[in-house]
């Protein structure tokens, strides 16, 4: 996928709107590709494929509130995911980078 997307239920996409990923029958064929804008003919077609909902591109700003209870979240999890593994303990040094990266991954680089 590319940067942020949301998936739609069809009868919500609207024309204009860009595709995030190539869109796949369920043969695996590509019947749209990533970046596609949207038209009306398109969403008329592609009920007839089956296709119930689409990933499309999000544009909107993120809510920094949405973002930071996401974080919190997320570090919630790893700590759990983590409980029995000590971040002091220098000799778990496996341990500790996966935790790094995990956390990494999840919340980015000034979290880890």
């Amino acid at each position: 996928m590319t940067g942020t997307y949301r998936h739609l239920p069809l009868a919500k996409v609207e024309p204009g709107m860009v595709l995030s990923d190539e869109l796949l029958d369920k043969h695996g064929q590509v019947l749209l590709p990533a970046g596609a804008q949207l038209t009306e003919r398109m969403l008329e077609r592609l009920h007839d494929h089956g296709i119930e909902s689409l990933a499309v591109v999000d544009d909107t700003p993120p809510d920094p509130a949405q973002t930071a209870a996401e974080r919190e979240a997320h570090l919630a999890r790893i700590g759990v995911l983590f409980r029995r593994h000590d971040p002091a303990n220098g000799e778990d040094s496996a341990a500790n980078t996966l935790r790094k990266l995990v956390t990494e991954f999840r919340v980015g680089k000034e979290a880890a």
